[in-house]
């Protein structure tokens, strides 16, 4: 999210590398047809831009949103960098992660090119079980940050307060979880608070409350009550946990879609907005959603760039 400028606009950014893209149709067609340990991961990756931006005065956001999907001869890494097609992801020297990005937005094509600079303000080594079965993982690599962005295309130079995390695991998420909803806040001195509330297919529900200082420790706490938001445009319904007295309150939806919404939420009690996401995997198995999604998920051959 942008700091405060001067023409009064709010920019706020979001970027994922996919290896194995949760929410690519194709991934799911190659598992349908030859089972999960035959449809790689690798042949399915992308690198989802959501850039949007609040013209001053304005109730809504603009948008440019990007997630091309390649084959694995467009995947390179190592320990210190990711290659995806022509994007690329490299921790430098000094620390920081530096994003070279080179996509197009979709269903209409425009550019979405330029650097972003990525300054962790502390690392925790820490990793998280997301079921019991340890086949799901999530980490807060940098859960406090700023990040500098410098693009060509939309031409637009901004800075503001970031995040960082992975997930990874075993096999699709689809055939473990129903849905789950997270949200996080940036607090004072470099900290933040995460809430991440799971709903898995079999088994109890589970929600991981952490406070993570500026400097990376995390302290996990036990989290309030889950309370409902106003369902999405879609009717996806939006849940978080807080004090019922204190619930946070829905100030934009930013993404909206059949099975996934992005949205800020207001602090109820003063504090900084908080960035919220819905997930629901039930919704995105059905297949009239699969057959929409590849209107805004391009996948490109070996040969076209």
């Amino acid at each position: 999210m942008s700091d405060p400028l001067p023409d009064g606009s709010t920019w706020a950014l979001s970027l994922i590398a996919f290896i194995g893209s949760v929410f690519s149709p194709y991934y799911a067609w190659q598992r349908r047809r030859w089972g999960d340990d035959q449809a790689l991961a690798e042949d399915h990756v992308a690198v989802n831009v959501s850039l949007y931006r609040r013209a001053p005065g304005a109730r809504h956001f603009g948008k440019w949103w990007t997630m091309t999907e390649r084959g694995h001869h467009a995947l390179a890494r190592d320990r210190d960098a990711l290659r995806i097609g022509p994007s690329r992801l490299a921790w430098m020297d000094d620390g920081a992660l530096q994003v070279l990005l080179d996509e197009r937005t979709a269903p209409w094509p425009r550019p979405v090119r330029g650097r972003l600079t990525l300054r962790p303000h502390a690392q925790p080594a820490r990793a998280f079980r997301l079921q019991q079965g340890g086949l799901h993982h999530w980490q807060p690599i940098a859960p406090s940050a700023r990040i500098e962005v410098d693009l060509q295309a939309p031409a637009t130079r901004w800075e503001g307060e970031a995040y960082m995390d992975s997930n990874w695991g075993r096999r699709p998420l689809a055939r473990d979880f129903a849905r789950w909803h997270w949200a996080r806040r940036c607090d004072p001195g470099a900290g933040c608070r995460v809430v991440y509330a799971l709903e898995p297919l079999t088994g109890d529900a589970s929600t991981l409350d952490l406070q993570i200082d500026g400097r990376g420790n995390v302290t996990a706490q036990t989290a309030p009550p889950r309370c409902d938001l106003p369902t999405s445009g879609w009717g996806l319904d939006r849940q978080t946990c807080a004090d019922p007295r204190h619930r946070p309150v829905l100030a934009a939806t930013l993404e909206s879609g059949p099975f996934y919404c992005r949205s800020l939420l207001d602090d109820a009690q003063g504090g900084a907005p908080w960035m919220h996401e819905t997930l629901d995997l039930l919704r995105f198995q059905h297949p009239l959603v699969q057959a929409m999604l590849p209107f805004r998920m391009p996948r490109r051959g070996r040969h076209a760039g």
